[in-house]
């Protein structure tokens, strides 16, 4: 901690500051050189080594020179601050001072985030800059930390309304001047204490808001476990309080990402699960683990993500949210844009909402309101919107982590899923009114509105919730349970035990599931939207794992696949995202499904249809490769039934018979292997080296491995690069028994989605590496020894 500056009638203390002041001119006996002493500030900021701090310096020649550079008086004020915040100070004058500090460097803050930026910018030293510069920055964080000192055993106290006032000058000086919150986040000391101050509501706001910037500069990830009482104080939370919360967890529950697209490749993914492996679990996964063991954590979020906005907080409680987001910065824009909507209710309903002066409050902390207030429905929904964004993408993180089963097992208990299930039409997915909030600089449309976050993020944890889970079924009613259990009777097969196993007490309740309603508003999705790729995700989600019949028409008998199809035919969509996410979609639809192909054959009735279809496919086999391997594997299994309906459909179906030629399949296999590479191969490009193997595996099946491998090598000379292509799906392969044998969670999602034993993936690879040039199965026999290059280390660029 600094010591307080010596008196001012000190002669050692005058002696020190006017030998800081020649040090400051450079030693020179004239007027000090423009900018000189900045300079020398700012070196000794990054050195730790002479000036630094307004104390170094005389109250008359700070004065004196602030005539000249225009700095608001703010070092003097710094100067007063140091004399006054001593330890054995009352903070009464401190406060004072803090509060003449304040309006400076807010008012400059908010022309920083507005209209007003070219006025700071013409500035030569922002008062933001300057409070930094003579060592506010640090004098405030000590201030802030005073509490953590013992004198006499007794612990110092600030109350809460300096807090606050340290806080916001803190936060504005953050966002203003660069490299502050770096600073700041390099202090661990000080980011695990600014968790203490959210005990208090007073404080609460401000300390989140400023924890949440420097958490995402912060190059290490915080430990929630090192918070002193993490469990009492989320506990005593209120749930305004735990839904703002929630954004400082975001950042400290998702793995951290380096921004390096190398760290994607699955390379490098496994190169980093190794050393995980031997530096145990990440911060992100003790943080998650910490949150789940405070009781009750789970339940306030399922809780806070299904509230209806009727019971969310009261009128006074968020004008009082208001009054402090009116101070921070942060979401002054929001508010510009809620007050604009109020006035245009208010001029429309003729009603009245009276926004308080920031600081004007009754004796119980709550802002004045007229008795006649009233706060407009789109406020409450805007409101509701914010909170449930953050918690709704906290439970979808926890859904992905290791503790999925825990996770999965609460969020059914709480309701999660019938309770956003009915608001779904109301809240989730209501229509926009024509004064609906977009953010400053934004239109509806935009991915960054509320409305919009609101939707993709619910879609995500629908998907995250529905992926290779059995609760996948709480998506449903009662009735529609019964529709499954019906369609497995009908079609004479055992009903999914999944569904059996479904406690009906934990499932939607009303009309509709939220399964139907998200296909509801999937087909009546515009064109252009980018809501099509985060829904065909979700529903896909249902499909995947097991295959199973009664899942596919229950979805079939709703007109799924026809949406899809005029989706890729008929709308002739542009979008490689969302193209991918209906091809993927409708593999899983149609797997093994003879109605399915049936229906596909109906809409696809001409050649030019056709002709369309396969063109999309063709466009990007990264993208419809999955699509490819469904139809290769349901030929297969056709060609194997003897059944009349299976047989008429192999005769009339277009897309099967075009599957079934062994050129077609030749050119899908050469396509797939030479898109990718070891060094390049990603979680959304593997599948392309899968559905290759798919296609061998068959060929192994019907004992026609040989000719395929010898057709690949025709086609690597005809296009004159022998060896090209065999060495490089050698070196795949040698990829693919690395990552798949040691990988429990892949190899049975393998198993699963192609009802083939994996022990038979895996004996394929074996057979295509074997290393003898004379078995007629082993990728070496057909690489021409001057070509072959099967050795390569998969580091190797």
């Amino acid at each position: 901690m600094a010591a307080a500056p010596a008196a001012a009638g000190s002669g050692a203390g005058r002696g020190r500051r006017a030998a800081a002041t020649v040090a400051a001119w450079g030693g020179w006996g004239g007027r000090p050189r423009p900018g000189n002493i900045l300079l020398q500030l700012r070196q000794g900021q990054l050195t730790g080594r002479g000036l630094a701090r307004a104390v170094q310096f005389t109250e008359t020649f700070l004065t004196e020179r602030d005539k000249q550079s225009k700095w608001s008086g703010i070092p003097q004020l710094l100067l007063k601050l140091y004399a006054t915040s001593h330890l054995h100070s009352d903070f009464v004058e401190c406060q004072n001072i803090l509060k003449e500090i304040s309006p400076l460097l807010s008012m400059e803050a908010m022309a920083f985030v507005t209209e007003e930026r070219k006025l700071t910018q013409e500035t030569t030293y922002p008062n933001t800059y300057i409070f930094d510069l003579f060592g506010g920055v640090d004098l405030l964080v000590e201030i802030l930390m005073r509490p953590t000192i013992s004198i006499r055993g007794q612990k110092l106290k600030i109350s809460d309304e300096m807090s606050k006032d340290c806080l916001s000058i803190l936060y504005n000086t953050c966002v203003c001047t660069e490299g502050v919150t770096k600073r700041l986040a390099e202090k661990n000391d000080f980011v695990i204490f600014l968790f203490t101050l959210m005990t208090s509501k007073k404080t609460f706001l401000q300390t989140a808001t400023l924890i949440e910037d420097i958490l995402g500069v912060k190059k290490e990830m915080i430990r929630l476990d090192e918070v002193p009482n993490l469990s009492s104080l989320v506990s005593n939370f209120d749930q305004q309080q735990l839904a703002n919360f929630c954004r400082i967890l975001a950042v400290t529950i998702s793995e951290m990402d380096t921004g390096n697209d190398d760290k994607h490749t699955l390379l490098a993914k496994n190169a980093q699960q190794k050393k995980s492996l031997s530096l145990g679990p990440s911060a992100a996964e003790i943080n998650q683990a910490a949150l789940l063991s405070i009781p009750g954590f789970v339940e306030r979020l399922c809780k806070l993500a299904t509230r209806k906005v009727s019971e969310s907080t009261g009128t006074a409680s968020f004008l009082q949210e208001l009054e402090e987001w009116y101070t921070w910065l942060d979401n002054a824009l929001v508010l510009d844009a809620l007050m604009r909507v109020a006035n245009e209710e208010s001029e429309h309903n003729q009603a009245s909402i009276v926004f308080p002066s920031p600081g004007a409050s009754e004796e119980n902390g709550l802002p004045h309101t007229s008795t006649r207030t009233q706060l407009p429905q789109s406020m409450k929904i805007m409101h509701e919107i914010m909170y449930k964004l953050e918690v709704l993408y906290v439970l979808c993180v926890l859904l992905m982590g290791r503790q999925r089963n825990q996770v999965h097992r609460m969020i059914a208990e709480f309701k999660l899923i019938p309770g956003l299930n009915n608001l779904f039409d109301k809240l989730i997915w209501r229509k926009h009114s024509a004064s609906a909030l977009v953010l400053h600089g934004h239109n509806q449309n935009c991915d960054c509105s509320p409305d919009i976050t609101l939707k993709i993020q619910f879609l995500r944890l629908l998907q995250s919730f529905s992926d290779h889970h059995e609760n996948k079924y709480l998506l449903l009613n009662n009735q529609e349970l019964n529709e499954l259990s019906a369609i497995s009777l009908k079609a004479n097969i055992p009903e999914v035990e999944a569904v059996l196993n479904t406690d009906r007490s934990l499932v939607c309740d009303g009309k509709r599931g939220l399964l139907t309603r998200l296909l509801q508003v999937m087909k009546k999705e515009p064109a252009e939207s980018s809501f099509r790729f985060w829904q065909a995700r979700a529903v896909e989600s249902f499909l995947r794992g097991t295959t199973s019949y009664a899942d596919q028409m229950f979805l079939l008998k709703r007109g799924l696949l026809e949406h899809i199809l005029y989706c890729i035919v008929d709308s002739e969509c542009k979008s490689r995202d969302v193209l991918q996410s209906y091809f993927d979609l409708l593999g899983e639809l149609m797997k093994f499904n003879v109605d399915a192909f049936k229906r596909f054959n109906k809409y696809i009735n001409t050649d030019a249809k056709f002709q369309v279809f396969l063109k999309q496919i063709n466009s990007s086999l990264v993208d419809s490769n999955m699509l490819v391997r469904c139809v290769t594997l349901s030929l297969d299994r056709f060609e194997n039934q003897v059944d009349m309906k299976v047989a008429e459909v192999l005769s009339e179906c277009r897309l099967l018979a075009y599957i079934s030629q062994v050129p077609t399949q030749m050119s899908f296999l050469f396509r797939l292997i030479n898109i990718i590479h070891v060094q390049t191969l990603t979680q959304e490009n593997v599948s392309c080296l899968n559905t290759s193997l798919v296609i061998l595996m068959l060929a192994r099946r019907k004992e026609r491995l040989p000719l395929y491998l010898r057709l690949l090598q025709r086609m690597e000379h005809s296009k004159k690069y022998p060896g090209f292509l065999l060495n490089n799906f050698h070196n795949l392969l040698r990829f693919w028994q690395q990552h798949y044998l040691h990988k429990d969670k892949d190899s049975t999602c393998l198993e699963n989605s192609s009802c083939i034993s994996f022990s038979y993936w895996k004996e394929t690879v074996s057979i295509l590496l074997n290393p003898d040039r004379q078995s007629p199965s082993a990728l070496v026999s057909y690489i021409e020894e001057p070509y072959m290059d099967i050795d390569r280390d998969f580091t190797e660029e």
